[in-house]
């Protein structure tokens, strides 16, 4: 198999290695190294588990070892050792979004709030100008 852009270097194999689970099931593994490139390209395009290319194997294998990886801890293990292995020449970035403008919604019963128009309490100032005032 060659290496893809976002696959692990043999390196970062290196390192990852020695820290996963090896405790063999009735089943034969599926390569490891295969499958966490899977974990990561999944989690790299944010597609969905069903969307994981075929070259790195069945797309349930990734997901089931994935959560089950998480559930035993191993994840967070990999994470803080490949941090310690690049001495902090790594960055993790999480790109969260927040809806910023505004919205109406509807409740369940028909009856629609503009949630930026919500009743304030009774005493309630905006600032401190108006507390002056």
């Amino acid at each position: 198999m060659t290496r893809r852009r976002f696959d692990l270097t043999d390196f970062e194999w290196s390192i990852v290695q020695p820290l996963l689970p090896n405790k063999p099931r009735g089943v034969p593994r599926v390569d490891d190294r295969r499958i966490i490139n899977g974990i990561l390209w999944r989690f790299r395009t944010g597609s969905p588990w069903a969307d994981v290319p075929e070259r790195y194997g069945p797309y349930t294998t990734c997901y089931n070892r994935f959560v089950r990886w998480r559930k035993a801890g191993v994840w967070d293990h990999v994470l803080r050792e490949v941090a310690k292995a690049f001495d902090g020449d790594i960055v993790m970035i999480d790109s969260s979004c927040v809806r910023v403008h505004r919205k109406r919604y509807e409740w369940p019963t028909g009856i629609s709030v503009d949630i930026c128009r919500v009743p304030r309490p009774v005493g309630f100032r905006t600032s401190a100008l108006s507390a002056a005032a």
